[in-house]
């Protein structure tokens, strides 16, 4: 079990925040933490990770990681950590990244065939595309066996397709390993499909803590749908509108009266609903 008890102040676009969490994580478990961009979120998973000073405690099993202000060093946690931006050394080979890590050779074999870039595994991370760069720093990160892995918004940059197959392998390699995982994430659809319990962090504070089910769900029965986004372009008509909206990659087209767009600019953040097939804007 890990235990997390923290206290820091940040100075956010805001001003002063102070961060301020308590928090038990179950060996084994993957636990996501949402919240709006700075919250806090990067600054906690830097904090157990070693790589920013805090204060308070942070336990795992019967080791004491942070106990007031005497923390263990980064390179002594067991810590596998993704980054958004791959973080992979240039000059080096594919193989050669894993291998810095640790030289356990047949180690590396098996978790780049387990992530289909056995192929790959003399070229340089220049030649590669991102989600083959992204798939070898989960690899690197997995290389030592870490008690934990934390991943900071690991596929925010990559195309759709590829974040489900990264998903995919980020949970097989979770359960095959037996390790506690930490993700940050705002994509809703990637943390119901990969957390056991979802975190939500604002201002610095946990509000909320629950199953991806019971945080993110808002709808049931004939509840409506609703997805924020943003009003990109209204093509006008004579007796309907049409409304573009981008939806995180997907554009959607909606016909709207005019009495329906009143007030509605290009650039605002809009919800688009839909109860009984009937899509409104607003």
């Amino acid at each position: 079990m890990i235990e997390i008890n923290l206290e820091k102040e940040l100075h956010g676009a805001n001003g002063a925040m102070e961060l301020n969490v308590s928090l038990t994580i179950e060996e084994g478990e993957f636990l996501a933490i949402a919240g709006k961009s700075g919250s806090g979120k990067t600054t906690l998973l830097r904090i157990i990770a070693g790589l920013e000073e805090a204060k308070g405690i942070i336990r795992v099993g019967e080791e004491f990681w942070l106990n007031g202000k005497k923390a263990v060093a980064p390179q002594k946690r067991g810590v596998g950590f993704v980054f958004q931006d791959f973080a992979l050394f240039d000059n080096m080979s594919v193989e050669q990244n894993l291998l810095f890590a640790n030289s356990d050779k047949a180690l590396a074999k098996y978790l780049l065939e387990i992530t289909e870039l056995s192929s790959l595994a003399k070229r340089l991370p220049s030649s590669l595309s991102g989600g083959q760069k992204q798939r070898v720093s989960l690899c690197r990160a997995m290389m030592k066996r870490p008690k934990l892995l934390l991943m900071d918004e690991p596929l925010s940059a990559l195309d759709p397709s590829m974040r489900t197959k990264l998903q995919n392998e980020i949970l097989q390699l979770h359960k095959e390993f037996n390790t506690t995982t930490i993700m940050i994430s705002h994509d809703p659809s990637e943390i119901y499909k990969l957390a056991n319990r979802v975190v939500y962090i604002e201002d610095g504070k946990l509000l909320k803590s629950g199953s991806p089910k019971d945080i993110l769900l808002k709808s049931t029965g004939s509840q409506k749908l609703s997805f924020e986004g943003e009003l990109i372009d209204i093509i006008k008509a004579d007796i309907l509108s049409i409304a573009v909206v981008a939806i995180g990659q997907q554009l959607v087209e909606l016909a709207l009266s005019k009495s329906e767009l009143h007030g509605l600019q290009i650039g605002d953040r809009v919800t688009v609903s839909t109860k009984a097939f009937a899509p409104t804007l607003s």
